[in-house]
C-alpha cells in the first residue's frame, strides 16, 4: 500500500507523539487531519474496547465556534432541530442540513452559553458553509476554528479512569451535557460523550500544549485499568448503528433519510435555512432509509465503496458500511435501502467484492 507523503496541509494533533509511542499500524485523514484506526487490530481493538477503558486522539472532530450576539439565531439556522430549549452546559447532536434539506453534517452542538457554541464536526468543510450564511446573512457573529482538540476516553472503566484524573464530580456529569474541570491549572470543557455505544467521555483541549501531559496522566493513571490508546472502531459502530458522514451518507440524503427524523423539528425550528424542503420531506416521506442488514457467510472484506444490494434481481440499494462481529458471529452492516424492501426480515442479495451474498433486514441494530 502507498505511504502518505506529509506536509502542512495534513496536520499533526496534540496527541500525534503518544498515539505513535503507542503502536498506531494505520491512519485515515479526517478533517486534513491524521485519524487512527488501527493499534493492534480491528478485532482486538474491538475486544478491549468492550472489556476495558481507551484513549482516543479524535482532534480531527474540529470546532466551529459561533461567538457573539446572533450565535444562537445562526445555530438555528444551519438545523431543523428546536434549540429554543437547550441551556449552556448541554450538548445537542444535530442535522446541518443545506436549502434542499440535504445533510452537510452530523456533529454535536456544544452551547456554552447564549453567545458562544461550538460545532463538533464530523469530515467535512462546514466552516466554509458556516462563514458564509453569517456573512451573507450580516450577523453579529464571529465564526473561527479554535485550538480545540478532543481526546475520547471510551468503555466500561472510563469513568474510574477520569475521576482518578479530575477527580469524583466528574462521575456526576449526565449523558450529553459537559461540565468545567480543571487539569494544570486551566479550565477544560468535559462532555459525556463519545462515537462508541460502550460510554464515556470527550475533553475539549483548548491549547495544543497541554496534548502530552493529559495524555500521560491518563495512561499513569490507567495502567492497573488496561488503559490503552484506541479510536473509533469499525465494528463496534456498526454494531450501535453510529453512522459516518461521507460513508453511509452525504448531501444527497435528507435526515429522514438517515432515520434522524427525531431531530427534525421542522414545524418549531423557525429560521432553518432547509426547513421548508424538510417541510415536504417529512409529509410525503422518505422513499429510502438507512436499515442494519445482516450479511450472510464467512468475514466481508472491508467496504471501500458501496455495494449494490438487490431484490428478486432489482436494485433495492446499498451497503456503506460492512464488518465481521465476532460476538455476533455475522457479517453487520449499514444499508441505505428502498422502501419497498426495508422491513425487517426481508431477504436481499448483496454484490460484495468476493461475490453475491444473502442478507437479511434486521429491525434494530446489535447494541
Amino acid at each position: 500500500m502507498a505511504l502518505i507523503s506529509p506536509s502542512r496541509r495534513l496536520r499533526r494533533t496534540p496527541f500525534s507523539d503518544g498515539v505513535e509511542a503507542a503502536g498506531v499500524k494505520a491512519y485515515t485523514v479526517y478533517n486534513r487531519m491524521l485519524l487512527p484506526t488501527v493499534f493492534d487490530s480491528v478485532e482486538a481493538d474491538y475486544r478491549h474496547l468492550k472489556q476495558h477503558v481507551q484513549v482516543w486522539d479524535v482532534a480531527c472532530e474540529r470546532q466551529v465556534e459561533l461567538r457573539g450576539p446572533d450565535a444562537g439565531r445562526l445555530m438555528q439556522m444551519l438545523t431543523p432541530r428546536d434549540l429554543r430549549g437547550m441551556t449552556a452546559g448541554q450538548c445537542f447532536y444535530v442535522p446541518i442540513v443545506d436549502e434542499t434539506g440535504g445533510m452537510l453534517n452530523d456533529p454535536v452542538a456544544v452551547k456554552l452559553s447564549d453567545d458562544r457554541w461550538w460545532i463538533s464536526i464530523a469530515d467535512s468543510d462546514l466552516l466554509l458553509w458556516v462563514k458564509g450564511i453569517a456573512n451573507g446573512w450580516r450577523l453579529d457573529v464571529l465564526v473561527d476554528e479554535p485550538d480545540v482538540s478532543p481526546l475520547a476516553i471510551q468503555g466500561p472503566r472510563a469513568d474510574d479512569l477520569m475521576a482518578r484524573v479530575f477527580g469524583e464530580d466528574v462521575r456526576k456529569i449526565r449523558f450529553f451535557r459537559f461540565g468545567i474541570f480543571q487539569f494544570e491549572g486551566r479550565d477544560m470543557v468535559i462532555a459525556r460523550s463519545g462515537y462508541s455505544k460502550q460510554g464515556g467521555y470527550e475533553i475539549y483541549l483548548e491549547g495544543g500544549d497541554l496534548g502530552m501531559p493529559l495524555w500521560n496522566r491518563l495512561f499513569e493513571a490507567g495502567e492497573d485499568l488496561q488503559v490503552r490508546a484506541g479510536c473509533p472502531n469499525l465494528i463496534e459502530r456498526i454494531e450501535g448503528g453510529l453512522l459516518s458522514y461521507g460513508n453511509d451518507m452525504t448531501d444527497d440524503n435528507t435526515p429522514h433519510e438517515c432515520g434522524l427524523g427525531k431531530f427534525c423539528n421542522t414545524h418549531t425550528a423557525i429560521g432553518c435555512i432547509g426547513r421548508d424542503a424538510l417541510l415536504r420531506v417529512a409529509k410525503e416521506g422518505p422513499v429510502q432509509q438507512i436499515r442494519p442488514i445482516a450479511i450472510d457467510g464467512d468475514a466481508v472484506p472491508g467496504c471501500d465503496r458501496p455495494w449494490p444490494v438487490f431484490a428478486n434481481g432489482k436494485r433495492a440499494g446499498q451497503v456503506t458500511s460492512a464488518a465481521w462481529s465476532p460476538d455476533f458471529e455475522t457479517n453487520v452492516s449499514i444499508g441505505m435501502i428502498r422502501m419497498t424492501h426495508w422491513d425487517a426480515g426481508t431477504k436481499l442479495e448483496v454484490e460484495t467484492p468476493d461475490g453475491m451474498r444473502t442478507a437479511t433486514v434486521r429491525d434494530t441494530f446489535w447494541i
